[in-house]
């Protein structure tokens, strides 16, 4: 399997991509997050748009770009 689809299948199965490459890697995003206490505010707008369709997800994707390219500019 090439390198440049691990990113697209760990979106797929909804795992990092270290979980694909490492099996002692933990195999959801919830269980790496180190901190303690409740999920941030952009950590929960994550999650929520990784339960959006795939077209919804690239439209997100691409407003986020937008900012940050403008923002960095």
């Amino acid at each position: 399997m090439p390198v440049s689809l691990l990113p697209r299948l760990a979106r797929a199965l909804k795992v990092p991509i270290d979980s694909l490459v490492d099996e002692d890697a933990p195999s959801s995003a919830a269980s790496s997050r180190t901190r303690r206490g409740p999920p941030s505010r952009l950590e929960q707008q994550l999650e929520q748009i990784s339960q959006l369709p795939r077209a919804r997800q690239k439209f997100v994707s691409q407003m986020l770009d937008t900012v940050l390219a403008q923002h960095a500019g």
